[in-house]
């Protein structure tokens, strides 16, 4: 049977302390989730208004967003606002802003589409029936708008997710950088550690993230 390593993660508290990683980064990505979200959803509906200095100022935001990778974001909130304005910003506050204005950032232009995407003629036809905007808010447009919003938005999650991967590379000690510290302190007595350890973080980020894509998808069938 081949030596897959997985024999370094009974050894001391290297599994507690892996169990402990990923909390670290669920916690970040989790708590960035919670504040993204209803921002997000208020720039998506501020993005659907007719003030066309509004629009322009979140499209700009928005594609700056996109355009730049979160790594790098990470370094210029992490590095170079404690260098910039002497900041005294750790690793967990500067990857909760980062991953804040990029959920953020994503789930507004969700909200966009999901808004733009209802056609014209529902609102006539609910002022025909003599709705009021309120009404026709409340019982037209929103529940269209969160059967839209509610897959795309969970897929979003687990995006969030995994990509707080990147935190290892401002010194935050999440799952990776604990996987490293394992593979390093056992390089000697476990050659093959670094195939166990990771495959052992691949587990732990597909059991966070599979029930939430399972429930997407269910959604999406249903809504469909």
């Amino acid at each position: 049977m081949p030596d897959l390593g997985l024999e370094v993660l009974l050894k001391g508290k290297n599994l507690v302390r892996l169990l402990g990683g990923l909390w670290t980064a669920l916690r970040i990505s989790l708590l960035s989730v919670a504040i993204s979200l209803p921002v997000g959803v208020v720039l998506g509906v501020l993005m659907t208004r007719n003030n066309r200095f509004v629009k322009a100022l979140l499209r700009l935001y928005l594609e700056f967003i996109r355009i730049m990778p979160q790594m790098v974001l990470l370094f210029i909130v992490y590095f170079g606002s404690t260098r910039a304005f002497g900041w005294d910003v750790s690793g967990e506050t500067a990857s909760v802003v980062v991953f804040t204005l990029w959920g953020a950032a994503e789930m507004s232009d969700l909200v966009r589409g999901a808004l733009t995407s209802i056609p014209r003629h529902q609102y006539e036809s609910a002022e025909a029936l003599g709705m009021s905007r309120l009404q026709t808010s409340i019982f037209i447009i929103i529940p269209q708008t969160v059967r839209r919003l509610i897959p795309l938005s969970i897929n979003l999650v687990t995006r969030m997710i995994k990509t707080t991967s990147l935190i290892l590379m401002i010194g935050v000690v999440e799952v990776l950088k604990v996987s490293q510290q394992i593979i390093e302190a056992n390089r000697m007595s476990s050659p093959n550690a670094a195939f166990g350890v990771y495959l052992s973080v691949f587990l732990l980020y597909f059991l966070a993230c599979w029930p939430i894509s399972l429930l997407a998808g269910r959604l999406e069938k249903k809504w469909s």
